[in-house]
């Protein structure tokens, strides 16, 4: 770990920091509108919990944001963090063409993050990210203060989508 350096505080944003409710009707169809779902992105209400916690770990810890949101919602995704007040911090967002599972992609994400970084916590919604990162040796927040989406937990499965 660098000399000086504060911890990380790694949080995810749907699900935990980001009430994604009104938006899970873009899921429902076949195919999904995924453009529709990540669209309607900017008008999540945001999820007191994972907010209280993100600026709580923010006096210790610097806070990242780790999510499955496609690079191309970052400026929305910046926008928003901003309107709710949260800790400024890099951004971590799956490339626009990677389908790979969010257990697979979060946990390399927070590999590299830990090579020359303490990782004081995870903070996340989905179970399999959950469970993979502890199984790596991280620890773990599982986030359950928003309502489950079964349809939203097999499309970041199977799909890859966020």
């Amino acid at each position: 770990m660098k000399p000086r350096s504060r911890p990380l505080a790694v949080f995810d944003l749907d699900g935990t920091l980001a009430d994604t409710a009104h938006r899970q009707r873009f899921l429902d169809g076949k195919p999904r509108d995924w453009d529709g779902f990540f669209g309607a992105a900017p008008d999540d209400p945001p999820l007191p919990e994972g907010v209280r916690m993100a600026l709580d770990s923010a006096e210790e810890c610097e806070v990242v944001y780790l999510t499955g949101r496609p690079e191309r919602c970052r400026r929305d995704t910046l926008a928003w963090l901003g309107e709710q007040g949260l800790p400024e911090g890099r951004i971590w967002m799956r490339r626009d063409n990677d389908r790979r599972p969010a257990r697979h992609t979060k946990l390399d994400v927070l590999k590299r993050l830990a090579r020359d970084r303490e990782i004081r916590v995870l903070v996340d919604d989905d179970e399999l990210v959950c469970d993979a990162a502890r199984q790596a040796g991280f620890t773990v927040v599982r986030a359950q203060w928003a309502a489950a989406s079964a349809t939203l937990k097999d499309a970041q499965e199977r799909e890859g989508r966020t």
